[in-house]
């Protein structure tokens, strides 16, 4: 007679471990396209200015994590300031940088256009109430 061996049962702890870990990836990142935008603070400003409805535009976002953005996709700096030395000086450039994002942070970017010699840029702030 063949004897079979013991059902040891089946292990499901890695399986939701994995379960767990996707679950986690896709409601960030619904969270991300629910809101279609990346939720920063910018300073507030008396002089602010509407936005310029030219049409070509480069945008940049810094924001609380001093994490960079460009055209709102996650990028780091070499990555960015790549990008930023294939744009013509005729593209308008728009600077995010939440309010509590390093100093620093904005200064690298404002850095790489001043090594470019390009002057086309706004800085992006709200209108103070």
């Amino acid at each position: 007679m063949l004897k079979l061996p013991k059902n040891e049962g089946l292990n499901i702890i890695p399986f939701i471990d994995i379960v767990l870990v996707l679950l986690a990836i896709v409601l960030s990142i619904s969270t991300f396209i629910a809101h279609g935008q990346i939720k920063i603070n910018l300073p507030k400003t008396d002089s602010a200015l509407t936005l310029s409805e030219k049409q070509d535009k480069f945008l940049i976002v810094i924001d609380e994590n001093n994490v960079f953005y460009a055209q709102d996709k996650i990028t780091n700096f070499e990555d960015l300031k790549t990008q930023i030395n294939t744009l013509s000086k005729d593209t308008l450039i728009e600077l995010k940088s939440d309010k509590n994002a390093k100093f620093e942070s904005f200064i690298q970017v404002i850095d790489i256009l001043k090594s470019k010699n390009h002057e086309n840029f706004q800085i992006i702030t709200e209108q103070q109430r």
